[in-house]
């Protein structure tokens, strides 16, 4: 590959060398386990959390919500683990989701991968640049209500700053100290949250939990819901994540996992159920929208959404980043050398550029959750994890073993299909409710 050094980095794992299938700009086999967790955990985590009463819960309600989210943590947890078996495959370390399915399927197949990965990576940047503009709105609201800052002016602030922090950090190893500051960014909101909701719902009159809409509307709500369901836990980059991690790779990986599907889970869950608990089908798409209490205290949980936002879509967005560094920028030398720095500046700043102006247009945030979550998250988590498992594994599985697998192909392909459609009609609805560059 033009322009970088060609690397091989050795892992020692149950005695056998195993090198990386491809050489990267990026640093790989680096970071110790619980950092690998904290990035997953950052992830579910992240100010999307603030959504998740009003985009899942008001939806589904209190059964089927509850229910889902712990049964879509479970299959989350299970399908992730099988991708995570499959990061050493033929002797090479696959450091990228499309160079494992490249591996196992051929050409075709890593080219369809790759574009399925970059539209869930695109949606999730999106969302995060239109969380971070939505922040940044609620907090102006506290002190003016002139309506000058628009939402559209808020996402283009939001998107530069995005940028701005990209430029700084070279690969998704370097955010380390950042985690820290996500994790103590995501509790500030998320406390506050909880907090100021159980306020609001102990003070308040019986809600009303009854899911809104005509019979014909819940169906689709409802389908798309369940999308939403695996976009809250899952990255569509597991792989890529599993790179950084140090040896034992395969063992380090499920501690990471198990991390993030136990303890890491819990704010998710505490958040989304208070804030359904308090305000009923009348939750907003932003839960901090609904909450009252005093000025600086929602100020304070608006500026640390908007900040862990900033961290949060780095991690989503350093796929690309590792693919354009590798393949036309980074060579040797310092990673903040003028053409190296200079190189992130450029291309960076044009990539966050056409997702700021994707969020400005078509700010519904609720509705790019479904859909990423049936276009991508999807195929790339539950129906490719089972079906490489199957071709990778098959001589070594029951034929029991292989009908499960193959029922996960089956049912979750069906599934991605209802939740495109279901999602697409959501941001159709919405588009002719809302206007283009809506101040929602």
């Amino acid at each position: 590959m033009e322009g970088v050094e060609e690397e091989k980095i050795m892992a020692v794992e149950e005695g056998l060398s195993i090198e990386a299938a491809e050489a990267t700009a990026h640093q790989i086999s680096h970071d110790p386990w619980y950092q690998v967790g904290f990035v997953l955990t950052t992830g579910i985590n992240s100010a999307y959390v603030l959504g998740y009463s009003g985009s899942i819960m008001v939806s589904l309600g209190w059964v089927a919500g509850a229910v889902g989210l712990v049964l879509a943590a479970a299959i989350s947890l299970y399908a992730n683990c099988l991708i995570a078996r499959l990061h050493e495959v033929g002797g090479k370390r696959h450091i990228r989701y499309r160079d494992l399915a490249g591996h196992i399927y051929g050409r075709k197949m890593y080219a369809l991968t790759w574009a399925l990965q970059y539209i869930n990576l695109f949606m999730i940047n999106t969302g995060y640049i239109i969380l971070a503009g939505q922040a940044l709105k609620a907090v102006y609201v506290l002190y003016s209500n002139d309506g000058d800052l628009k939402l559209p002016y808020c996402i283009i602030i939001a998107g530069t700053v995005c940028a701005l922090f990209a430029f700084g950090i070279p690969h998704l190893s370097a955010l380390r100290v950042w985690l820290g500051f996500s994790t103590l960014f995501s509790f500030i909101y998320i406390i506050i949250a909880i907090v100021l909701s159980a306020r609001d719902g102990i003070k308040s009159p019986p809600r009303d939990y009854n899911i809104p809409g005509s019979k014909e509307s819940k169906i689709f709500t409802t389908i798309g819901a369940c999308a939403s369901l695996v976009f809250a836990y899952n990255t569509g980059m597991l792989p890529e994540i599993q790179a950084t991690v140090k040896p034992p790779v395969i063992k380090n990986m499920e501690k990471a996992l198990w991390f993030q599907f136990t303890i890491g889970g819990l704010p998710l869950y505490a958040v989304t159920f208070m804030g359904y608990w308090a305000y009923g089908s009348s939750t907003s798409g932003y839960l901090l929208n609904n909450v009252t209490g005093p000025v600086w205290v929602k100020t304070a949980a608006n500026i640390a959404a908007f900040l862990q936002t900033v961290i949060a879509l780095h991690i989503f967005a350093s796929p690309m980043y590792e693919y354009l560094d590798t393949r036309y920028g980074r060579g040797k030398g310092d990673a903040f050398s003028f053409h190296n720095l200079s190189f992130r500046v450029f291309v960076r700043g044009g990539y966050l550029t056409v997702n700021t102006f994707v969020a400005a247009l078509l700010p519904f945030l609720g509705d790019f959750m479904s859909l990423t979550g049936a276009l991508s998250t999807f195929p790339l988590t539950f129906v490719l994890a089972n079906h490489m498992y199957l071709m990778v594994k098959k001589n070594k599985m029951s034929s029991l073993q292989k009908a499960w697998h193959w029922l996960n192909v089956c049912g979750f392909s069906l599934l991605a299909a209802a939740a495109t459609i279901a999602a697409v009609r959501l941001i159709v609805v919405d588009s002719r409710t809302y206007h283009l560059f809506a101040d929602l």
